[in-house]
């Protein structure tokens, strides 16, 4: 006798404990390889990004405003250090959400152990 096949489990969405909107923009090329100010290797492919004031391994969801695409990421550099924007992302990330050049989103800081 044949089962019918389980429908995946939607995961749990997790109360952020912060919520800031802002504008992002990314990095990579130049920077593939090098040390961040956390002291680990920059991966652009990684879903990683630069905040000025967030602990680093803080874990952030990052949605794009525009297309509603999100991801979660991970504090591991200082940035941006351009006057307007709160948050630079990595390109695989803001690949991942649709982020060409610079765009708005809103950042929701996930307590420890989110996924």
């Amino acid at each position: 006798r044949k089962q019918a096949p389980k429908k995946p489990v939607a995961a749990k969405k997790v109360k952020p404990l912060k919520i800031i909107t802002t504008r992002a923009s990314w990095y990579g090329p130049g920077f593939h390889g090098r040390r961040t100010a956390s002291g680990e290797r920059f991966n652009q492919h990684g879903l990683t990004l630069a905040s000025r004031h967030l602990p680093f391994g803080t874990r952030v969801r990052v949605i794009n405003l525009k297309n509603g695409k999100s991801a979660i990421g991970r504090v591991n550099d200082r940035g941006p250090f351009c006057k307007g924007r709160g948050a630079d992302l990595s390109r695989g990330l803001a690949q991942k959400i649709g982020i060409l050049g610079v765009g708005k989103v809103r950042l929701e800081i996930l307590p420890r152990g989110a996924r």
